[in-house]
C-alpha cells in the first residue's frame, strides 16, 4: 500500500507540468526527466501544496492533466471488452467518472509530498517506435525505492501516458479486474455509479478548501 501511495504521488506530480511538448520534441525518457525536475521544483515552492489545500490542488490538476494522459485509452483498457457494449453516452460518463476519481485520488496523495526524488532510466528505442516504456525509480527518505514504469504512445500532439506499472503491476490491468466484477454485478451503469461515488469519496472535506 505504501508503494502504491508514492506511485500515485508521482503520477500526480506529472499532472502539474505545462503542456506544449510536440511529437517532434525530446525522447520519452528525456521528457519524463525534464518534467520531473520542473515539477519537483513546484512541489518545493507552491504554498497551496505545502499547506495541504486539496481544493487548490484539484483545480491545478484539472487544468493541466489532460495534455499528459490519454484518459480515453486508459478508460478503454481498464473497462476491457465491456467498453464495446457501452453506448457513446455511457462511454463518456465512464471516462469522465474515471478521470474525476483519479484526479481526486492523486490530488489527495500530492498533498502528502515529503521530499521524494525520482531517477529516470534511459530508454532504448527505434525512431519508428510509437509505444515505449519509461522506467523510473522513486526514492523516499527512510523507505525502499519504488519502481514506476510509464507506458507512452506517440500521437500528433505529443507523447501521452496511457498506463502506469507500479512494482510490476499495471494500473489499467489492476482496475480491469475490479471493473469487470462491478459490471457483472450492476452492468455498465453500476460501474459508472461506483466510479462517481469514489470521486465524491475523495472530495475535500471541511477546512480543505
Amino acid at each position: 500500500m505504501k508503494s502504491t501511495f508514492f506511485a500515485l504521488l508521482y503520477i500526480s506530480v506529472l499532472s502539474f507540468l505545462p503542456s506544449g511538448v510536440s511529437a517532434g520534441g525530446p525522447a520519452p525518457d528525456q521528457l519524463i526527466d525534464k518534467l520531473s525536475g520542473e515539477v519537483l521544483e513546484i512541489l518545493h515552492t507552491n504554498d497551496s501544496l505545502r499547506a495541504g489545500e486539496t481544493t487548490q490542488v484539484v483545480g491545478l490538476v484539472e487544468q493541466v492533466v489532460l495534455p499528459h494522459f490519454n484518459f480515453r485509452r486508459m478508460t478503454m483498457l481498464a473497462v476491457g471488452r465491456d467498453w464495446r457494449d457501452a453506448s457513446p453516452e455511457q462511454q463518456k460518463r465512464l471516462m469522465d467518472a474515471f478521470y474525476n476519481m483519479l484526479v481526486r485520488t492523486y490530488s489527495n496523495a500530492l498533498t502528502q509530498y515529503r521530499d521524494q526524488t525520482v531517477q529516470v532510466r534511459p530508454v532504448r528505442m527505434n525512431p519508428s517506435d510509437k509505444i515505449v516504456k519509461v522506467q523510473t525509480e522513486i526514492r523516499q527518505p527512510g523507505g525502499q525505492p519504488v519502481t514506476v514504469d510509464y507506458v507512452l504512445e506517440q500521437r500528433a500532439d505529443g507523447w501521452k501516458i496511457f498506463d502506469i506499472v507500479v512494482t510490476g503491476v499495471s494500473l489499467v490491468t489492476n482496475y480491469r479486474g475490479t471493473f469487470s466484477q462491478q459490471i457483472r454485478l450492476g452492468g455498465i451503469d453500476g460501474l459508472i455509479r461506483s466510479l462517481e461515488a469514489k470521486g465524491q469519496e475523495f472530495a475535500p472535506g471541511p477546512g480543505q478548501s
